[in-house]
């Protein structure tokens, strides 16, 4: 009897709708206003909040998954496959921390906690302290969610090919997840290379869901390594042939692909060979396209007009929070004056005499210090062509530019050493502090409320209004 009724499960497939729908899909459409808890769902924009860990899983192929819930108790409203910023106090809660975006792993159809998978670069400097620091109770700064490499709100084919390589499958597992949470037809193959035969992380659940979801299947391939005994996967790098073996119909799927830059640059070159238009690919490169960026810009105006009053709210509510913390948490915040952070003002340390008047004395005494004296910027070289000045008082150089410009390509022609990643305002890696003008910046998420407010901007994403005096 028992392997009758087995028998007869299996050879009877779901009765589905047609295509798949984020549950956050009406909401944003609705004509009417919708349940504040409903609202509260939507992935409407980019939020500061701290998060709280409470759970880490050890997962193959040196990642591990750390997993989250906001400490305000709110939802993490996000779409399959966007990333959170998280500032680490790698360096001490007494130091500025280092900030890094990283993929969620998680299905945002289970917003409660939400979860980041973090491969441990013995070379790195934040990988490493997180692996070893955080753990349950430990609370972060994050700001999120940010992104355009998402699924779609609504797909009504859902016939999808996911190429991944090593931790790129971090996204990748997002949109799986969310896929294999949802009702509705969706059609969808998994290409997963990895260095070796156990370092295929969150193997045991593709397994799971490939077993148990007649709409995924999931390929796994060595590339170029050999393969050992009893492997049953593909192996040699991406190529041609092996999409076709795997996907025969590319050029029909929507494809998202995460992975290491060369890479994405080869399955870009072969996915066009097999058919499949520029128009159907969608990467993660943090740089993106201006389609890419095109795309989340239209993503936070729909959000607020739709959903302005609702944004307005969880943003006052998580600046409070941040706020009314308890010094137990341990969070860091910078000390900071009307012109910027002070340790990031660069002036140079001098010794006093204590004799001197108004000078501390040695007991403690009290007294106002003398301040440091700031570079003269007039004495600096001048170069660059333009109708504004840019101040460069690290480096002692005044650059010339136009309102038109962006400030960070101006700045690093000129020989300003600016550390800078996607140079579209998401990343914040390039972030300085102004000591005077004005910018107008466009970022797309990359810089927190409390950091503009403390004087620092983005020049990658910033024209200057004025004349600018800049700490770098």
């Amino acid at each position: 009897m028992i392997e009758l009724l087995t028998e007869t499960a299996i050879h009877q497939e779901p009765q589905r709708i047609r295509g798949l729908e984020m549950p956050w899909n009406r909401v944003m459409g609705s004509t009417e206003a919708p349940a504040r808890a409903a609202r509260a769902l939507g992935p409407w924009h980019p939020q500061e909040f701290m998060a709280e860990c409470v759970e880490t899983v050890p997962e193959a192929g040196g990642l591990m998954t750390f997993v989250f819930r906001r400490c305000d108790g709110a939802p993490l409203a996000f779409r399959a496959g966007q990333y959170v910023n998280v500032a680490f106090p790698v360096n001490g809660q007494d130091q500025e921390p280092v900030d890094r975006s990283y993929s969620l792993s998680s299905s945002p159809t289970e917003p409660w906690t939400f979860s980041i998978s973090v491969k441990r670069d013995a070379t790195g400097l934040v990988s490493p302290w997180v692996h070893e620091n955080v753990k349950p109770g430990t609370v972060l700064e994050m700001l999120g969610p940010v992104g355009a490499f998402h699924l779609p709100d609504a797909d009504r084919r859902a016939r999808y090919l996911f190429l991944a390589a090593g931790a790129g499958i971090t996204p990748i597992m997002s949109m799986l997840r969310t896929i294999h949470s949802l009702p509705g037809h969706a059609d969808v193959v998994v290409l997963y290379h990895g260095a070796e035969a156990g370092g295929f992380a969150f193997h045991k659940e593709l397994a799971y869901i490939a077993s148990v979801d007649s709409r995924v299947k999931v390929f796994y391939s060595l590339g170029d390594r050999s393969k050992p005994e009893g492997w049953e996967g593909l192996s040699g790098r991406l190529t041609a042939a092996m999409l076709d073996e795997v996907a025969p119909d590319a050029n029909g799927r929507q494809v998202y692909a995460c992975g290491p830059e060369g890479y994405l640059n080869t399955a870009t070159e072969l996915l066009g060979k097999v058919g499949v238009d520029d128009t159907s690919i969608y990467m993660e490169f943090f740089s993106g396209d201006r389609q890419t960026l095109l795309e989340y810009q239209a993503e936070l105006a729909l959000a607020a007009d739709i959903a302005e009053e609702i944004a307005e709210e969880i943003a006052d509510s998580a600046e409070d929070y941040y706020e009314s913390q308890p010094t137990a948490f341990g969070l860091y915040e910078p000390g900071y004056d009307a012109e910027g952070t002070l340790q990031a003002t660069g002036l140079p340390l001098e010794t006093v005499d204590p004799d001197a008047p108004g000078s501390e004395a040695p007991d403690g005494g009290s007294g106002p210090a003398p301040e440091a004296e700031a570079p003269d910027a007039s004495t600096f070289d001048t170069v660059g062509t333009g109708s504004l000045t840019l101040s460069f008082m690290r480096t002692g150089i005044n650059v010339r530019i136009d309102p038109s410009e962006h400030i960070l390509g101006v700045a690093q022609r000129a020989g300003v050493r600016i550390g800078a990643n996607c140079k579209e305002g998401m990343c914040g890696s390039c972030k300085v502090v102004k000591l005077s003008g004005e910018v107008e910046m466009n970022h797309q998420g990359g810089i927190r409320a409390r950091e503009i407010e403390a004087g620092k901007f983005l020049p990658c994403c910033s024209t200057a209004q004025t004349d600018l005096v800049i700490d770098a």
